[in-house]
């Protein structure tokens, strides 16, 4: 596997991370702000977009910023279970890590945290 590329636009303060390069890919919205780029037929990660970075990768009071999945209920169940695989698997693992709110016993929502 050939390591990530980082690009940074000081300008727009966007990050943009390249897993593979020159590969066909499916943009997801995963949030208003962190976009992911992957390829459905091999359920791989192509790359990532990062709007707003700095806001991103800000820490609170309490330590990094969590953001809840919100794009995922727009999806398939189907594309939702690739997203999902492939989030929690490098290198996207490397980058985010994915885990959960669970604000009654019958309801789970998905969040993640940016490695900054």
């Amino acid at each position: 596997m050939t390591p990530p590329i980082f690009n940074y636009d000081e300008v727009s303060d966007t990050l943009y991370i390249s897993f593979s390069s020159g590969e066909q890919a499916t943009g997801i919205e995963l949030t208003p702000h962190i976009l992911l780029r992957l390829n459905k037929q091999e359920r791989n990660a192509i790359g990532m977009t990062f709007l707003e970075y700095s806001v991103l990768a800000q820490k609170t009071d309490m330590g990094p910023r969590s953001f809840p999945l919100t794009g995922l209920s727009e999806l398939s169940e189907d594309l939702q279970d690739i997203v999902l695989d492939i989030l929690q698997r490098p290198p996207v693992s490397d980058v985010l890590l994915l885990s959960s709110y669970t604000p009654s016993i019958s309801e789970t929502i998905p969040i993640m945290l940016l490695y900054a």
